[in-house]
């Protein structure tokens, strides 16, 4: 830094180099993006925490809809389709069938549309402060994440005295790499579609029935192979659902203590990292854009 003199002899502001400033909102190398990143790991748990908080301090019940929710959602879904609709048809534990099918589809389905928003939501943190804003789409998922915890254990109380009892085997520790990889796809989805929801406002309309399509369409209410048995090919096709195949594992592990087709596991695992690597190179290479709300 250097002090410049006018004519008269007083000085006047000092001048300051800008070796190695850059412009706000500006591009880093990856590297420097991801250091970044995981500099602010903190603000991202923090962050995600206080946004669980405030959603459930404003209910009567607080953290009860945590439980109450996936629940409601099972008997809604269980009347309609099992009882109504008799998709239960062929499906060994049919209510176990739709609990894991419902709850593991649920922490998608708000990855999804929470992340589409995840810019637009944060354009006021955007604007006053400097951060990687890969920051707003992860944190979305370690929400839901938070979220999804409480309803695991629901789960299982439910599955552990609703009768048909399952025999527990060895299988039920392969839930935990499917939480993993599905949690791994989720953060890939979430940084993909929150550009894609920063250039186009209304995606995020767009994306909740997109949602409902994909909930239809990945077994959560009835068995693909039973329905689509004659039509061999859209059974093929169906196959390489990621959700489908998180689901398929989940079940296979936990409620009926069977060896998966290692066609899932590749399938969950391709789309998994395949996604993290695609969808979060896509949102940084649009870092640049996001201050432009």
């Amino acid at each position: 830094m250097s002090e410049t003199k006018n004519p008269l002899g007083l000085s006047s502001i000092p001048s300051v180099s800008s070796e190695g400033l850059v412009p706000v909102g500006r591009r880093t190398s990856l590297s420097s993006y991801l250091a970044a990143l995981w500099n602010r790991r903190h603000f991202i748990i923090a962050e995600s925490r206080a946004k669980m908080s405030s959603s459930t301090r404003k209910n009567i019940l607080g953290y009860g809809w945590l439980f109450l929710n996936p629940l409601l959602s099972v008997l809604a879904f269980w009347f309609i389709f099992g009882f109504i609709l008799q998709t239960s048809r062929g499906v060994p534990n049919f209510l176990g069938f739709l609990v894991v099918g419902v709850f593991f589809f649920g922490f998608t389905g708000k990855c999804m549309t929470g992340g589409t928003g995840a810019i637009r939501s944060g354009a006021s943190m955007i604007k006053g402060f400097q951060f990687p804003r890969a920051a707003l789409p992860i944190s979305t998922v370690v929400r839901n994440f938070l979220d999804f915890m409480p309803t695991l254990l629901v789960m299982v109380i439910v599955l552990a005295v609703v009768p048909p009892l399952e025999v527990i085997t060895w299988r039920v520790i392969l839930v935990i790499p499917v939480i993993i990889l599905q949690t791994i796809f989720n953060v890939g989805l979430a940084c993909f579609l929150a550009r894609l929801g920063h250039k186009i406002p209304d995606l995020t309309n767009f994306m909740s029935i997109m949602s409902r399509f994909w909930l239809y369409g990945s077994g959560v209410f009835f068995s693909i192979e039973d329905r689509l048995g004659k039509h061999p090919l859209l059974l093929e096709v169906m196959q390489f659902n990621p959700m489908h195949a998180y689901l398929t594992l989940v079940r296979n592990s936990l409620l009926y203590g069977v060896d998966s087709d290692p066609k899932m596991w590749i399938v969950g695992s391709a789309w998994a990292f395949g996604l993290l690597i695609f969808g979060f190179l896509f949102f940084w290479r649009g870092e640049e854009n996001y201050g432009r709300l």
